[in-house]
């Protein structure tokens, strides 16, 4: 049975640091990074989303970081109840994070639950993923990519909207199994609460072993998703994400004309997981096609779909979810799916 939303509760982390620098430099906000080493390359919904509106270009908010480390409140001024406040270095050394909080603060509850991205290919479906996780319908064979093609889809809205911190400030955040106790003190968050397992979850999926044929890597923050994805794929690349006109139930969408392939067969595609800062588990092979897929729903809804096929899923789980809900087996024929609107696909220009 699928596991009931949970509140997952926190205020996006806002940048707001002193006015005088710390004895070093400023720091770019996220925004102003990704504008300044990839001026041709349009920011895609997704980012836009997760960029929160106090680290917009717009707000010129800059980041000090000298010898008494990186600095973080939330707001302006003395924070109120339900606020989450991050204090990294200072004359301590230490870090400390604060999420939620007692108090009237308007904090977002994020709803998540615990369980294996069907999109880490390591990994078995459990009988919760096969009958209750939305995703399923996400899986098809590439065969069946061509315009006129029905199928029922349903592309869910992450409730799970915690935003980019920036880089400085991640690094400075422990974020691994071995500081686990750490990392829940830090948080405010209870041993063994739903909340925990959920982090659990995504440091554990974070820090397995890559498949043979992949390269991985988690990115704590959006300028290092930037250089990653730079370092893998050459200096001119493009983000792609799906974009869903509004949000629907599960229903038919069918296949229009002007399906466009990306460039190569190259691709690397992160996926948005469930922290307490945004996070995205990022797989990089060179047996991956990338598509532009348009979609138009039975009520008329229209849909920017990404859709990624893997050419060659011989290492993957025997078990996962893809080949049970395809009734296919692995390395056989090409696996597609196409992206939920918070994942992100990088390609070559």
């Amino acid at each position: 049975m699928l596991m009931a939303p949970m509140g997952f509760r926190i205020l996006a982390i806002l940048v707001s640091l002193a006015v005088a620098l710390v004895a070093s430099h400023a720091v770019l906000s996220p925004e102003v990074y990704w504008k300044t080493v990839l001026p041709n390359t349009p920011m895609p919904k997704v980012v836009t989303d997760l960029i929160h509106p106090e680290l917009t270009e717009e707000k010129s908010t800059s980041v000090n970081v000298g010898k008494g480390g990186v600095n973080v409140n939330t707001g302006k001024g003395k924070p109120r109840g339900g606020g989450t406040s991050v204090n990294v270095g200072g004359k301590g050394g230490g870090v400390s994070v604060g999420v939620g909080g007692k108090g009237k603060g308007k904090g977002k509850s994020v709803h998540v639950s615990v369980g294996k991205s069907p999109f880490n290919y390591e990994y078995a479906a459990t009988e919760t993923q096969l009958h209750e996780d939305p995703n399923v319908a996400l899986f098809f064979l590439e065969k069946d990519l061509y315009p006129g093609k029905a199928m029922k889809l349903y592309f869910p809205q992450n409730r799970e909207t915690a935003t980019f911190i920036p880089r400085q400030v991640a690094e400075k955040i422990p974020f691994s199994s071995e500081k686990f106790p750490i990392i829940l003190e830090q948080f405010s968050v209870k041993p063994g609460s739903e909340e925990a397992e959920i982090m659990r979850n995504t440091i554990q999926e974070c820090e397995q072993p890559q498949i043979q044929g992949e390269d991985k890597y988690c990115a704590t923050s959006l300028e290092s998703m930037i250089d990653y994805n730079k370092i893998r794929l050459g200096r001119n690349v493009q983000a792609i994400s799906t974009e869903v006109e509004k949000q629907t139930q599960m229903q038919e969408y069918t296949i229009e004309a002007d399906v466009k392939k990306t460039e190569g067969d190259k691709a690397v595609v992160c996926h948005k997981q469930n922290y307490a800062y945004a996070v995205f588990y990022c797989h990089e092979s060179e047996t991956t096609r990338a598509y532009m897929v348009p979609l138009k729903g039975a009520d008329g809804t229209k849909v920017k779909a990404v859709a990624v096929c893997h050419t060659d899923t011989s290492k993957w789980n025997p078990k996962h979810l893809a080949f049970q809900v395809l009734k296919v087996k692995p390395g056989t024929v090409p696996v597609c799916h196409f992206l939920p609107q918070d994942h992100i696909v990088w390609v070559p220009k």
